[in-house]
């Protein structure tokens, strides 16, 4: 039988491990931590994510593919975009571009990194990593659409100096992104659902998609809503205690004489790890597909709802909102929808593929480092 429903959420370590992280969260937010209660919050931080990673897999195994990796990627999205606009009404013109770093490192982390290391997985365990070329491809599309609408045309647009959006312009991207967001997800659930579906590659080894927890029976009603309610309490605390220790990774990233996009991607990196465990663990039950709705679904998810809530926020935030990306993250958006596509068409992947991805997101990292 499969962990989600050998052992009971109510006498679980992962009941107890979201509610103290929780409360860490109370007493840390706002305050000026000391190091060794960083190091408490980070602690808190890290089983928090397990946490998530076990209910999310709870709630997946009931509802079945994809709303599974729907709720986990919906969820984390969510909250991401609390934190990224709490951050920017704390962060006054400093935080200008914290919108743009977040959400682009969001994108790279996801498709190099999370389906990279997924497709890498995959081919470990049956040589050859297979899947839905026509899912994993919409989903591509629509992430590579919203992320040129969002992130690209801000840097070209005159309207407004800098790489900026007028209000107007802003706008018509808010809508574009709810627009398309709704449209993938109709096709993802309803229209075409069985495009998003794990295939079947007839594997029986060790961590293949027909093992013991295909055949177990899915968790009850009561389990599944439980778990679904501890996931937001984790994630919660994910994001919450994410933002409680960024201000020391904001004075660390200054004392390193490092740039100021780099606690993007820090945040990006700490609230997608939930995402990238679950996505590593289906990759290793030979769900391929599954790790790549999650990678592409946290993506489209990131953006889509990012820049309609920015918008929205935009009302009431003062200072500039800088979207465009730079010359360098444009090259590497560009390569890294090009490599992607090349991957996904076939509807197969090596360790090469995986490889190639990860070498990507090694360069995005680098270079955010030492741009």
């Amino acid at each position: 039988m499969s962990t989600a429903t050998r052992r009971s959420p109510l006498t679980d370590w992962t009941l107890l491990v979201p509610v103290v992280a929780l409360v860490a969260l109370v007493f840390s937010w706002g305050r000026d931590l000391p190091g060794f209660a960083v190091g408490l919050v980070a602690l808190c931080l890290a089983g928090a994510v397990l946490a998530a990673v076990h209910h999310a897999e709870v709630v997946a195994h009931r509802v079945g593919e994809p709303f599974g990796s729907l709720v986990l990627a919906v969820a984390v999205t969510v909250i991401e975009v609390a934190l990224i606009v709490t951050l920017m009404a704390d962060g006054g013109d400093k935080t200008a571009s914290l919108a743009r770093d977040t959400v682009f490192a969001a994108v790279m982390i996801t498709c190099n990194g999370i389906a990279g290391l997924s497709l890498l997985v995959g081919a470990l365990r049956n040589r050859v990593a297979v899947f839905n070329a026509e899912g994993s491809g919409a989903a591509l599309a629509t992430v590579a659409t919203l992320a040129v609408l969002s992130l690209v045309l801000p840097t070209f647009t005159t309207s407004k100096p800098g790489p900026e959006f007028s209000s107007a312009q802003l706008t018509f991207a808010a809508v574009a992104s709810l627009a398309l967001y709704g449209l993938f997800i109709a096709v993802q659930t309803v229209r075409h659902r069985d495009y998003f579906l794990p295939v079947d590659t007839g594997s029986t080894g060790p961590g293949s998609g027909n093992g013991d927890d295909d055949h177990a029976e899915p968790p009850t009603a009561r389990a599944a809503l439980i778990s679904l309610g501890l996931l937001f309490v984790a994630l919660v605390a994910v994001v919450g205690n994410a933002k409680a220790v960024s201000p020391t990774i904001e004075k660390g990233v200054s004392d390193a004489g490092l740039p100021h996009a780099v606690v993007g991607v820090i945040i990006a990196l700490l609230v997608l790890l939930p995402e990238t465990l679950a996505a590593v663990r289906a990759a290793r039950r030979d769900r391929v597909q599954t790790s790549l709705n999650l990678a592409y679904g946290s993506a489209i998810a990131s953006i889509g709802l990012t820049i309609p809530a920015i918008a929205l926020a935009s009302v009431w935030l003062t200072g500039p909102l800088v979207l465009g990306l730079a010359p360098l993250h444009m090259v590497l958006l560009a390569l890294t929808v090009v490599v992607s596509a090349l991957t996904i068409v076939p509807g197969r992947a090596t360790l090469l593929q995986g490889g190639v991805h990860l070498v990507l997101l090694a360069a995005y990292l680098f270079l955010a480092v030492s741009p």
